[in-house]
Order: C-alpha cells, then structure tokens, then sequence
C-alpha cells in the first residue's frame, strides 16, 4: 500500500514517523521490526512555500510516550529544539473574587495515588464550608516541584514513574522530526498541489501538482492546516464550529528573553479579553495572547500584550487567527485528516499534540484491525469525535467558572448558556456537594482529564460556598496525613531544572 500525506508540519511529521515506525517498508533493524502485515510506501508532500509557524508550544506527557515509540531519546531532540521540561501549568488572575490569586494544574505521577484521595476529600470537605487545603499544588508532586523550581529527571533508585510534558520551538520540532522520517526511508517531495483527482465513487485517486506530476495512492492524510485541502475542499466533509462554546479566534505572538533561572512550567495569565501564555524554551520565552476578535481588535490586542510583557514597539509581533471546532467526520472515505485539519480547541490546556498523536495511534489500531479497509471507520470517528468533546467541555469550564469583571468579554463567557449536558451535570454534582470522581466514572470521562484535573480546576478556582462561621478544627486530610512532609521529602530526590537540562551538555 501506498499512503500520501499531504502538508508538513508538527502534525504531518508525526504521522510520518509513526507510519514508518509500524508500517515502512525501508528501514533498518537498528530503528524498527518491519510490520509483518503490510509494508507501506510513505510519501509526505509539502508546498516550499509554505512554513511552519515557529512559536513556542508546550505538550502533555504523551509527547513523552511518542519519543519512545519512535526510539528518539530526549538528549537527541530536545537541544535540537530548544525544549525544556513542562511539570505544570500555572494559572494567574482568572478568579479573582475566590481570593485565588493563582493555582496550578499539576501532571499526575505515579506518586500522587498516596495523595489523592486527601486531595478529592479535602475538595469535597471545603463544599461543606469546613476550612481545609484544597490548592491543587500542595497535594500532587509535580506541583511542589514547579514550586521549587525543580525538573522531572529522576534518579535509578526513585521507585516511582514521573509523568511530565515539555516546552519547545514548533518550528524546530517540525523540522527535526522531518529528518528523522526521511532518514527512516519517508519520501519528501517538495511540490505545490494544483488538483485533486478522485474515483468514480468519490475516493482520492491522485494528487497533481503544478508541473503536471500525478502523485497517485492508496490513502491519503490531510495535514494542510485550516486549509483542509483534502477532507473538506475535496471530500467537502462539514466543519463543526465551536464558537458559540469557546469564543477565542486570534492570538499575538511576541517572543522575550529568558531569565537566569529557567521555568518548569507554563504560566496562563488572564488579560482583558483572553489569556497571555509564558512558555520557557532554552534561549527564550515563547509568549501570545489568546483572544476574542469580537471583543477586541488585533491592535488593542497586541498593545494590551505589550504592556503584560513590558515589551518596546521595536519588537516584532505575528497575528496568528485560529478556527476552533472539529470535523463532522476526520477520517471520510480514504482521507484521515491530522492536526488543525481536524479540528484545533485553543492551547488552553496544550491538548493539540495530544489529540494529533492520539487521533494517529487509534487510526492505526482500527485500520489495521480492519484489514486496511474502513470497517472500523464509524468506530474511529466517534472515539476521536468524543475526545475533541472531552477536551472542548474542560476548557469551556475555565470561561464558564471565571470570576472578573473587568470586560463584557468575561462577564459573556460567564453567562454563556452554550454548554454540553455532560459539562453541566459536572458541575451540578460538584456544586451539590456530590462525588465528582463517581460522575466522571459515569460518564466515562477519564480518557483524558479525570477526577484530579477537574478537581484542580474547580479547587483552584474557589468553586465553593462561604466558610461556615463554626468550625470543628479537624478534617484538613492535608495536616492531618502529613501530606506536606511526605511530599517535600520526595522532592529531595530532584534537581533543579537546569541541571536537567545540563546533562544534555
């Protein structure tokens, strides 16, 4: 069989190395076993006109796992892109009337099961009105580490697996994952498409580019960004738009220098109309403002990031526009489509890597259950359709859950009525006082956040009823189970980020 991927980038790089990993047909013993069922011919084919757009991203540890299975070990990759470690998100300004100033959204490791009960009673404690630690941070291990500054990297006799993302320059991903597949026997050509010839029963025959070429296969991936050349100009699949759930469409970049000491975390400030990323990289912050253009102008907008940033005029800013929303259907006929071809939900909680490797990983297990045909196509559409879902309701949550004042931007979001039935039983059992984890279990919502990740939300962000005036003095799981003890001592076992980093060197 013969696959054609169209468009490069992060998204189509990764499709390519995970296909020549499984299914290619010339590689060495030294990278991969060659799939017994059906060696594949691997084309990627991308325009020279068009680049990559360079900012600076953060993952989910499931970047981590897609490194392994391709056998690229961090000290090859993560120079190569400037990447650090990510343990955490770190969230400023978005609930302001909690008395919160900030709160964190911790990776969960392996160590945390000794905590999260604590955590999830505690949640459930202070909904009672008792006076007990709920800040997501002080229970999960990541969270004491981003305090301290501390990277991931353990040593040989820490017993426990450490979960954690990275930081990196998109740009220089895009390009060190496209050496790495054409070194793994994926063939590059470089040419701009013209045409999309298709069957009599409406397949994708052949690709032909403006010299004339006919580039012919069996399938075909689209990785052509927004454009969606393939899935929707060609097979005119719908597009399904998110707007009246989540009402960001633009971002302003702006890069600035980094400090002395390096982050292990991403930090998300809420600003006037939308929310400002910090992302540390080796040589600098990456940084943007994610907003709404019907509530503000790209000008005001890049005027408002300025003054966060402290940054002169003579620095150059880039306007990216966003569509937020998904395919009716992301893989019709023989067509997958990969990254913002399918569907973007803004970088909120950095799921869009997370969502291209896990829409490739399960398109390959249901192809190849199915024989290399469309039997399970059904199947596949509606587990990915369900992810971008998943995604989506968490990331309505932080607007839905906001406490500002300061523009009608977030007083809309606020009172935005546009919300899924499972989001608002969510958030009835929490605010009825119910188990939050027996919800989630119910609705078969842990795929991708659980209990913990909604409890950090909806802890961090004050999500509770007034003190009770009497309180018994107990109950606080956090003082009473030494939580903040145990913690620190396992925190001893890690080094600062840097000399993470350093061992690169």
């Amino acid at each position: 069989m013969k696959i054609v991927i169209l468009g490069g980038g992060t998204a189509g790089w990764m499709a390519a190395n995970l296909f020549a990993k499984k299914w290619g047909r010339a590689q060495s013993e030294h990278h991969t076993k060659q799939s017994e069922k059906a060696p594949f011919d691997i084309v990627l084919v991308e325009s020279p006109e068009i680049g990559i757009i360079g900012v600076g991203e953060g993952s989910t540890p499931t970047l981590k796992r897609f490194f392994d299975i391709i056998d690229v070990p961090e000290s090859d990759w993560m120079p190569a892109c400037n990447a650090t470690y990510k343990v955490n998100i770190r969230f400023e300004g978005w609930s302001p009337e909690s008395g919160i100033d900030c709160y964190s959204h911790p990776f969960i490791s392996q160590v945390d099961t000794f905590t999260e009960r604590a955590f999830l009673v505690n949640g459930r404690t202070r909904r009672y009105g008792l006076a007990v630690n709920t800040q997501p941070e002080d229970f999960l291990l990541n969270g004491v580490l981003a305090q301290q500054g501390k990277g991931p990297h353990t040593p040989q006799n820490f017993p426990f697996r450490m979960e954690y993302g990275y930081h990196f320059d998109s740009h220089l991903l895009g390009q060190y994952l496209s050496e790495t597949a054409k070194a793994r026997g994926v063939e590059h050509v470089q040419a701009k498409v013209a045409h999309v010839d298709k069957h009599s029963n409406g397949d994708i025959k052949a690709l032909v580019t403006e010299n004339g070429e006919r580039i012919d296969a069996d399938f075909f991936v689209d990785c052509t960004g927004f454009a969606g050349v393939l899935i929707q100009k060609a097979l005119e699949v719908p597009f399904d738009n998110f707007k009246q759930n989540l009402f960001n469409d633009s971002a302003v970049v702006l890069p600035t220098e980094m400090t002395e000491s390096v982050p292990v975390e991403t930090v998300s400030t809420a600003l006037s109309h939308g929310w400002a990323w910090k992302i540390p990289l080796t040589n600098r912050f990456g940084n943007g403002y994610v907003y709404a253009s019907d509530f503000v102008s790209a000008d005001e907008a890049e005027k408002e990031l300025r003054q966060h940033l402290q940054v002169s005029d003579d620095v150059e800013a880039r306007h990216l526009s966003m569509r937020v929303g998904q395919l009716s259907k992301h893989w019709s006929r023989n067509c997958l489509a990969i990254g913002l071809a399918q569907g973007f939900i803004e970088p909120l909680e950095a799921t869009a890597l997370h969502l291209v490797q896990v829409s490739i990983e399960s398109f390959m297990s249901h192809f190849e259950d199915g024989d290399f045909t469309a039997k399970y196509q059904d199947k596949f559409n509606q587990q990915i359709t369900d992810r971008f879902e998943k995604v989506r309701d968490y990331i309505v949550g932080h607007y839905k859950l906001n406490t500002r004042h300061d523009s009608d931007y977030w007083i809309a979001n606020r009172e935005n009525k546009h919300f899924s039935d499972s989001l608002y039983h969510l958030l009835d059992v929490w605010f009825k006082r119910g188990d939050i984890a027996e919800e989630i279990r119910r609705q078969k919502l842990d795929t991708h956040f659980g209990a913990l990740s909604w409890n950090c939300m909806l802890c961090g962000y004050g999500a509770f009823p007034p003190l009770e005036p009497n309180q018994p003095g107990k109950g606080d799981l956090y003082q009473e189970q030494g939580i903040e003890t145990f913690l620190q001592g396992c925190a001893l076992n890690f080094d600062d980020h840097l000399a993470n980093l350093h061992r690169f060197k």
